[in-house]
């Protein structure tokens, strides 16, 4: 890597974690593009450059927070047990662990902008997705999981799951994501 790519490492890195700071405390609305050039110490013009708007950087936000949920679900992949088991392991690890991860990042107040959460709930969704893809296609290498059912169907069964969070009240959200892992493991009439 050459000096020139140290310094735009440097700078991109600066900017997410002080998006990540600002979003993380004030929300996406309260935050404004100088804000974040302000506490990264870089230009406005920088962050317009290596991200384009403020949305971009809910989405680089998403991957901080998902980092370790990702390096952990790619190691329970390679781990031994039978696939039924890794996935299983994996969807629990997404929502556990996630919950956790917006827990340390994610203030009270920050939890109150409704278009911050939408954004970063989203872009962890599709993060997720790719997960839930990787093990979808070791599935299918492995045959466990029928070559039959295409991937647009397996990404549309995704999405629904992705979006329990928005449509059920929190209280029933971990029973409902607990029936409905079961239905995405075992089908409607599959046993355990």
């Amino acid at each position: 890597m050459n000096n020139y790519e140290k310094r735009t490492l440097k700078k991109k890195t600066a900017i997410i974690q002080a998006a990540l700071s600002l979003f993380g405390k004030q929300g996406f609305s309260d935050v404004s593009i100088k804000d974040i050039a302000s506490l990264a110490g870089v230009s406005q013009v920088s962050i317009y450059n290596y991200f384009g708007n403020k949305e971009a950087l809910v989405a680089e936000c998403a991957k901080v927070i998902m980092q370790d949920t990702i390096s952990l679900a790619e190691e329970i992949l390679v781990s031994e047990g039978t696939f039924t088991d890794k996935l299983a392991r994996a969807i629990q690890l997404c929502h556990a662990e996630i919950n956790v991860s917006l827990s340390k990042f994610i203030s009270t107040e920050a939890s109150k902008d409704s278009q911050f959460i939408t954004l970063l709930v989203n872009n962890i969704n599709k993060l997720k997705k790719d997960i839930y893809m990787e093990y979808v296609a070791a599935g299918k290498k492995a045959k466990v999981i029928n070559n039959d059912i295409s991937n647009d169907v397996i990404q549309l069964f995704i999405d629904a799951i992705n979006g329990l969070g928005l449509t059920v009240p929190e209280e029933e959200l971990e029973k409902k994501q607990a029936e409905i892992i079961h239905l995405f493991l075992y089908g409607l009439i599959g046993k355990a």
